[in-house]
């Protein structure tokens, strides 16, 4: 069985960080979708679960933290190349988002990070096999 993962997420307005994500290019279960949470299908393998910062703390005894003055967590996605993390992060900043870091060139890999409208932090990666230095 391939394991997948579940990255849950609070966010204050559920309908922007949702409308965020698809304009991303991702897309929304349904099936696991409600007034309190939204499912982001982001791969066969990866969601994230946007519940309302109320929702969330129904599984956390611990308050919900403000991710736009503490770092929670730093997610990574691989990307294909470097045009889809650049196309990422525009897509990010024109609905809502925010540039993270500026962009990191290793020669062999490739990094970009935008926060989402909640604060949350989205590394992108792209590594060109060919071109790791032995």
């Amino acid at each position: 069985m391939n394991r997948k993962i579940f990255v849950n997420l609070p966010v204050k307005n559920l309908d922007h960080s949702i409308a965020f994500f698809l304009a991303l290019g991702f897309s929304l279960n349904q099936h696991f979708t409600d007034a309190t949470a939204a499912c982001i299908v982001i791969s066969e393998d990866i969601y994230t679960m946007l519940l309302t910062e109320e929702k969330f703390t129904s599984f956390s005894p611990h308050p919900v933290s403000d991710a736009n003055k503490a770092t929670e967590v730093l997610l990574c996605l691989s990307c294909n190349s470097r045009e889809e993390i650049d196309e990422l992060v525009k897509k990010a900043v024109a609905n809502g988002g925010s540039v993270y870091r500026d962009p990191t060139d290793y020669g062999f890999m490739y990094l970009h990070s935008f926060k989402d409208p909640d604060g949350h932090v989205w590394e992108l990666s792209y590594m060109d096999p060919a071109a790791i230095p032995s």
